[in-house]
C-alpha cells in the first residue's frame, strides 16, 4: 500500500476540504480519466482496490496512471480509552481529494474498455466520479483520423 516513505512530522491536523481542486484537474497521460466530483479523503487501501479493479478489467493491457497520494496521516486513539493524554497514533494514510480532481488514467485501450474499468475503480472509492476524456481540439488521435484532415 502507498504511504511516504518519511515525513517532517508523524501527526497532521485534519484541516478542511472546502473549495476546488486547483491543479491536477485535466488528463495528463493517459487518454481517459475518472475525475472526483465531490470532496473526500481517500485511503491508501481505496486507492490500491481502485488500482486492482482497473489491472483486473484491463487484464495488463494498455497503462495506468495514479495521479493521488496518501501523504496524510489519521491517527486515533485506541477503543475504551479516557479523554484527554493527547493526540492518538497514526493509522492510517489517506489522499485529500477535492472536487475535479483526475485520481487515475488509463491508456493504450479503446473507450469502452476503459469506461468500463474506471466505472469499476468509481465502485471502490468514497465519493461520486465522472469518466473524463481527454480532450484534443483539432488533433487526430488514430491514423483515420490523420487521413480525413488530410484529405
Amino acid at each position: 500500500m502507498l504511504m511516504p516513505k518519511r515525513t517532517k512530522y508523524r501527526k497532521m491536523m485534519r484541516g478542511r476540504m472546502t473549495g476546488k481542486a486547483n491543479r491536477g484537474t485535466e488528463i495528463s497521460f493517459g487518454e481517459f480519466g475518472l475525475q472526483a466530483t465531490q470532496p473526500a479523503w481517500v485511503s491508501s487501501r481505496q486507492i490500491e482496490a481502485a488500482r486492482r479493479a482497473i489491472t483486473n478489467y484491463l487484464k495488463r493491457g494498455g497503462k495506468v496512471w495514479i495521479r493521488i497520494f496518501p501523504d496524510k496521516p489519521v491517527t486515533q486513539k485506541p477503543a475504551e480509552t479516557r479523554m484527554g493524554s493527547g493526540k492518538g497514533n497514526p493509522e492510517y494514510w489517506v489522499a485529500v481529494v477535492k472536487p475535479g480532481r483526475v485520481m487515475f488514467e488509463v491508456g493504450g485501450v479503446d473507450r469502452a474498455r476503459a469506461e468500463e474499468a474506471l466505472r469499476r475503480a468509481a465502485m471502490k472509492m468514497p465519493m461520486d466520479c465522472r469518466f473524463i476524456e481527454r480532450q484534443t481540439a483539432g488533433v487526430p488521435t488514430t491514423i483515420e483520423d490523420a487521413e480525413e484532415v488530410v484529405a
